[in-house]
């Protein structure tokens, strides 16, 4: 069994009088947040309020940009330019670094949100353009990649420290990529279910697939979605079932 992982979610995500999950309960849960920075969804005061809340839990923070588009809630492909993907992403990632200046955090990473995270995931370009924005902006910001993926290469290529994700909640392709949403199988809704399948990786190193053969993956964080149906509940089981199983949970990355 692997001795440490990080568990992380996609926090901030609400926007206006609307909101999307149970922030603070999960804060409790999780070791990392990917705080969303006014793209795919968030704005000041909810961005504000959500970095605070991380500061005063202990949860070590990361920028999580996206597409601008709301009504998608940035899991849309929109066909920009690489310099439109640098720009997007920069200003998205700077935004939030104001935001943790009032609310006294520091952000430490950056995980690209949805279709944007997919592309960079399999296109180099689109992966590059995620790369030099977080990199103009502080050599010292971390990627948090999903395994196996064109943006863990250019970070690499960059000289950007990174960490590979694995999610707990999503079925994966004998590719490495994650299962469609519009498949049936692209969720996993029953927290022991999920929970079994993480100690199986942890102590194989093969991620079960949809569509073949187990593969290999690296992972140095677990992704629980904050948005989904349940998801306290999953995030509470598989914490619980990963320490059972002699696994510790905590951050990547020190505060």
């Amino acid at each position: 069994m692997k001795a440490a992982i990080d568990l992380n979610s996609d926090l901030g995500e609400g926007f206006g009088p609307w909101r999307m999950g149970d922030d603070e309960a999960i804060l409790n849960v999780v070791t990392s947040a990917n705080i969303a920075c006014g793209g795919h969804a968030g704005d000041p005061a909810t961005m504000v309020e959500t970095l605070a809340m991380a500061r005063l839990k202990g949860v070590v923070v990361g920028a999580h940009p996206g597409f601008a588009d709301r009504e998608g809630f940035g899991r849309r492909l929109i066909p920009l330019t690489v310099t439109e993907v640098e720009q997007l992403v920069a200003t998205q990632i700077g935004a939030l670094m104001g935001a943790a200046a009032l609310a006294g955090a520091t952000i430490r990473y950056v995980k690209p949100h949805g279709a944007l995270g997919n592309w960079a995931a399999d296109n180099g370009p689109a992966a590059e353009a995620v790369v030099r924005a977080t990199k103009a902006l502080s050599r010292d910001l971390a990627i948090l990649a999903i395994s196996g993926t064109e943006l863990e290469h250019a970070a690499r290529e960059a000289d950007l420290t990174v960490f590979s994700e694995i999610f707990a909640d999503r079925g994966y392709l004998s590719t490495g990529r994650l299962v469609p949403r519009s498949h049936e199988e692209a969720m996993i809704h029953d927290p022991e279910a999920a929970a079994s399948r993480l100690i199986e990786f942890l102590s194989t190193g093969l991620m079960p697939t949809v569509d073949g053969d187990p593969i290999p993956l690296e992972a140095h964080s677990i992704c629980v979605h904050g948005d989904s149906d349940g998801a306290m509940a999953m995030a509470r089981h598989i914490r619980s079932k990963l320490q059972a199983a002699g696994t510790a949970v905590r951050p990547f990355l020190q505060n």
